[in-house]
């Protein structure tokens, strides 16, 4: 085989403005896209039928037939990359890799070992900046310093992407620079070591009205009221550059929403410790009750709190939870059940189609108190009050707790004045002096 440059495809599965694409694109030598099923980590996922795989799997094969129009072919992997990469490596025809930058502190790790082991042969690793809009150290204080409060984060945003406008690369525009006349087999799901989950995924196409009317629409559970575009930011399908210039003239709400996405991914990159620990240090020190039994009522949606019950189960039946709900199961779990935020963050690790490490910690560590920019610790969310305030005709409890109102719905298994009281004092110790 001659040689050829390689894009490899990680978090940006589509072929439209991908940065790291059209830079290979434009590399002047032909392009063969790549995709590893990573081993390291689908060897950890739990469940043989993990949506998420399901909606890579489907993606992939979307992304095959457009590659095949184009006559080329998606070469799709299995194995972890440094395995892949050996490989690629005997084959002595790779010149160069292109893919994306990934700022958890597990892809930076796995990219600095590609780095060198390509480099070791003289191959080049390239990445670009794709899926946030500012990276690193594009926004941080004028002394350097990163950013740990939203507001001023996005002030700063906002000014320097105004003074710089959003790029777009078109990739789109140069996909017959992919390398022609080449086949690669595709793998069985089962090969994988997974099964289809029959899971219907949101869909990529979006009705500008609900962003239009995001900010009086967004907190009601009941109705479409959200982009349901998470999973689509997850995994790439969708531009977050183009997401972001079309809600610029739409909803102010809805882009500072995007926003948040920019500055979770920053503190992860800039503070990796919080995957394991609290942002506050001090809140480390809280004594969880960590009760099983409990925690497991909560996963089940079997608290006797509806509004709590229903957002636990959409999750387990579809994957997603609405973004007020899934504020109030976190408040809960951590400040009426005393259960430690790494508990639940996991749980949602595992449950989430559009799971995120940065948002996931982010907005776990919110909801606990212990993260950047977080809720007050004595800021716990009554979960009947959110319920009266934003589904007051029990619409979304209904759709997902139909015992809901019968003998057969449990009753709330903590009374909200006594929990709330005891979360108080259990993080007004952790947090004295003398603790």
């Amino acid at each position: 085989m001659s040689k050829y440059a390689l894009f490899w495809f990680r978090r940006d599965l589509r072929l439209n403005d991908n940065h790291g694409l059209f830079q290979a694109l434009s590399s002047g030598i032909p392009v063969i896209p790549l995709f590893i099923f990573d081993t390291s980590i689908l060897d950890k996922l739990e469940d043989e039928d993990d949506a998420r795989v399901s909606f890579i799997y489907q993606t992939l094969k979307h992304l095959k037939e457009e590659i095949a129009a184009y006559g080329s072919c998606l070469r799709v992997e299995y194995g972890t990359p440094q395995a892949v990469f050996s490989k690629l490596i005997e084959e002595d025809s790779l010149a160069s890799v292109y893919t994306n930058s990934d700022y958890e502190p597990q892809a930076i790790e796995r990219d600095a070992q590609i780095t060198v082991l390509l480099n070791k042969v003289g191959i080049a690793f390239h990445t670009f900046k794709d899926q946030v809009v500012f990276e690193k150290n594009e926004i941080v204080k004028e002394n350097g310093e990163p950013y740990v409060v939203y507001t001023p984060y996005s002030k700063a945003w906002k000014k320097r992407m105004e003074e710089e406008g959003i790029p777009h690369y078109p990739s789109e525009s140069h996909l017959s620079a992919f390398k022609q006349g080449i086949q690669f087999p595709f793998p069985a799901m089962e090969a994988l070591g997974f099964k289809e989950n029959p899971m219907t995924f949101p869909p990529v196409e979006l009705d500008r009205n609900i962003i239009r009317n995001y900010k009086d629409t967004r907190d009601y559970p009941a109705i479409r009221g959200t982009s349901r575009l998470s999973v689509h930011f997850r995994f790439g399908t969708v531009s977050i550059r183009e997401k972001v210039h079309k809600a610029k003239g739409l909803s102010e709400k809805y882009l500072n929403e995007l926003i948040w996405r920019d500055f979770y991914q920053m503190i992860l990159f800039h503070f990796p410790r919080v995957v394991n620990h609290s942002f506050k240090p001090a809140y480390d020190r809280i004594i969880w009750r960590n009760n099983e039994a409990e925690f497991q009522k909560w996963m089940e949606g079997k608290t006797g709190y509806p509004l709590v019950d229903a957002g636990m189960r959409e999750l387990i039946q579809t994957g997603y939870m609405h973004n007020r709900v899934r504020m109030v199961v976190a408040s809960f779990l951590c400040k009426h059940l005393l259960i430690d935020w790494r508990w639940g963050e996991a749980w949602f690790a595992r449950k989430l189609l559009d799971f995120d490490l940065a948002s996931n910690n982010g907005g776990w560590q919110w909801a606990a108190g212990t993260g950047v920019d977080a809720a007050p610790y004595f800021r716990v969310f009554n979960p009947e009050l959110q319920q009266k305030k934003f589904d007051p005709d029990f619409e979304y409890i209904k759709k997902w707790v139909p015992e809901f109102g019968t003998s057969a719905y449990p009753k709330p298994m903590v009374d909200h004045v006594e929990a709330r009281d005891r979360c108080l004092k259990s993080y007004q110790v952790a947090l004295s002096d003398k603790a």
